[in-house]
């Protein structure tokens, strides 16, 4: 068993010789056989070289110095307890008394395990067991130390030394474990920011272009408000788009750049294969995507300026409507009461100048017309045009043809009075004209001249058949006048209110009046006719005794003619056979003259005077003789 010992002794001490620890005058027989000098010896180059000589500090500041394994653990144990209250270490004897030390590096790392406000200086004995059961309880550190060997005037300093190695190592490993875990954490980190970026560009890749696409629809749709308000609003929605919207997204689909960018350059920087987006959300997808989105966007507001103007078009012809449609209501509402005035006068030459006053007016109202179908043909444009008030449009329209149609009723209605009045004012002018006729033919039937002879009756006769013939041409004058006359005095039909051109009393009153008139007139005819059928007889009685003496004159007249002819022929006779010679005998003063004329008391101035009695001379004597006072006065003695 002893040559195991010296062997496995020996083998310590071979690898302290490697590891060149300097043992002087030690073999392993001096550690068997139990040499307590060298055997603490040995154990306490042990600690020195494996647990403080690795101990290590950098005195920062500039012009540090490397420091030993001893004075590195007492630089290291000032560095952390810094700071603390009534903490002051300069040795590692009795600066660690009070115990006070001990807890301040425990403090220092794991503030969480010692209240250190609630230690006390004068208390050493707590505050030593505090900090051994704490490092033993917490940390794993095994109690080299008991509190009555630390509390003494001189601590022994190599068991001082051993026991904060422990806490150097034990903290040091623990600040080791944590760089690595920072380490690693740090590379898991940038995987994970890696990861999350790609994440974050996939996601923000899909939400930028879903938003794009999203637009594009919105602004590809062309179903604008009806209204310039309407169209107002989404322009000014457009440009709130442009504005606030849009910009956003645009810094959005920069950072992704930048995003993308940093990522690839993060994975470079980190010897990882760098990341390439999936087909449709590459860099160049959403710039493509952009430009389908400013093409829309310039599409939009074209369109949306088109129907902008097209609206502001509409209002201004809306507007034009309206006024237009206000002028064409009011004219035609004058017009209306202009037109339902029946102040035609109550003679002809009025209601003849009111007729040429109602065809000035027709005139302008059919000359008006133009100006009406103007304001339906710019509801016509309206209503093509999609007008968003057309039904107010389409109402007004409506009231400016209602009003036209009343107005052209109202003038039919105002030229058929018219006309009435007109023939009514013609019908008493007729009767004026016929009365005046009945004046006229009264007075010539009230003239006392009947005739001086019956050539002269006979002309009155047919004078007065005349008369008769005007007045029957004057009855049916009168019966046509009472007829039109009677069609002002009867009433319309059932429901209806027929128009009275006067007071039908006037026309009563005048058609009595004519009709009285004429039946006057008819008796003055008859009484004219039966004194002029009296005085007929009379001069008919006359001249037939007047024919009578001129005939019985004219038989004593061809006697004698016939008697001297006789005579002359034998006078003649007897002066052809020279039995006779003499001359005529002389006519007597007084005695009938010799016809000039006659181509017979003419014919030769040998002849001897000759007595006309051819049949023309003849008769012309008998009319002169009819004429003659004699004649006249031979009358009046026959009518004695």
């Amino acid at each position: 068993m002893r040559i195991h010992c010296l062997e496995n002794v020996d083998k310590a001490l071979s690898f302290l010789y490697e590891q060149r620890v300097h043992l002087e005058n030690m073999g392993a027989h001096d550690i068997v056989d139990g040499s307590p000098r060298l055997t603490l010896g040995l154990i306490w180059t042990i600690i020195l070289r494996f647990q403080i000589q690795e101990i290590v500090v950098e005195e920062p500041g500039p012009g540090a110095a490397t420091r030993s394994a001893k004075d590195a653990l007492l630089l290291w144990c000032q560095m952390k307890t810094a700071g603390y209250h009534n903490v002051n270490i300069r040795n590692f004897t009795t600066s660690w008394r009070d115990g006070l030390a001990f807890n301040a590096i425990i403090h220092k790392h794991r503030p969480d395990l010692i209240q250190y406000d609630r230690l006390s200086k004068s208390n050493a004995m707590h505050n030593l067991n505090n900090a051994f059961d704490v490092a033993d309880r917490e940390f794993g550190l095994v109690k080299l130390l008991d509190p009555e060997d630390v509390n003494v005037e001189t601590p022994d300093e190599k068991s001082i030394i051993t026991y904060v190695v422990t806490y150097y190592h034990y903290f040091s490993k623990l600040k080791q474990e944590t760089v690595q875990g920072k380490r690693i954490a740090k590379v898991v980190g940038i995987d994970m920011e890696c990861d999350r970026m790609i994440e974050d560009y996939e996601g923000f890749t899909s939400d930028l272009l879903k938003w794009i696409e999203n637009v594009i629809e919105t602004l590809s749709d062309r179903k604008f408000a009806n209204s310039l308000k309407g169209v107002q609003e989404q322009l000014a929605q457009f440009n709130s788009y442009r504005n606030v919207e849009k910009p956003p997204k645009f810094m959005e689909k920069g950072n992704l750049e930048v995003l993308l960018f940093t990522l690839q350059s993060k994975m470079r920087a980190n010897n990882k294969a760098p990341y390439f987006p999936k087909e449709g959300k590459t860099i160049s997808d959403i710039n493509k995507a952009w430009e389908r989105l400013e093409k829309a966007e310039h599409e939009r507001e074209l369109a949306l300026r088109e129907e902008l103007i097209r609206q502001e078009k509409l209002e201004q012809l809306a507007a034009r409507f309206n006024r237009k449609a206000g002028m064409r209501e009011t004219w035609l509402s004058e017009n209306q009461r202009l037109v339902s005035q029946d102040n035609f006068g109550f003679d002809l030459p009025a209601v003849e100048a009111a007729a040429k006053k109602h065809e000035a007016i027709e005139t302008d109202i059919f000359a008006y017309e133009e100006r009406v179908q103007a304001v339906i043909a710019v509801a016509s444009e309206l209503e093509a045009e999609n007008y968003h008030d057309i039904e107010r449009i389409n109402a007004r329209k409506d009231n400016v043809l209602r009003l036209w149609n009343f107005l052209l009723e109202l003038l039919k209605a105002r030229r058929s009075r018219l006309e009435q009045s007109l023939q009514l004012q013609h019908n008493f002018q007729e009767m004026v004209y016929i009365l005046d006729s009945m004046e006229e033919l009264k007075m010539r039937l009230l003239s006392d001249d009947y005739g001086k002879h019956l050539v002269g009756v006979e002309d009155l006769l047919q004078k007065h058949s005349l008369v008769e013939a005007d007045i029957n041409v004057l009855g049916e004058r009168v019966k046509q006048v009472v007829q039109h006359s009677q069609r002002f005095l009867e009433d319309g039909e059932e429901g209806t209110e027929s128009y009275k051109p006067c007071d039908p009393s006037i026309i009563v009153e005048r058609v009595q009046t004519l009709e009285d008139a004429y039946a006057e007139l008819v008796s003055q005819v008859k009484i004219y006719k039966s004194t002029h059928s009296n005085i007929v007889f009379q001069k008919a009685t006359e001249s037939t005794l007047c024919i009578v003496f001129v005939l019985m004159n004219a038989c004593i007249v061809s006697f004698r003619c016939a008697l001297l002819s006789n005579v002359a022929h034998a006078w003649k006779s007897l002066a052809s056979c020279g039995s006779f010679t003499g001359t005529w005998p002389r006519r007597r003063t007084g005695s009938r003259r010799w016809n000039r004329s006659c181509p017979k008391a003419t014919s030769g101035t040998t002849s001897p005077p000759y007595i006309c009695c051819c049949p023309s001379t003849r008769a012309l004597r008998q009319r002169s003789r009819a004429t003659s006072p004699r004649c006249s006065s031979t009358s009046t003695t026959a009518r004695g």
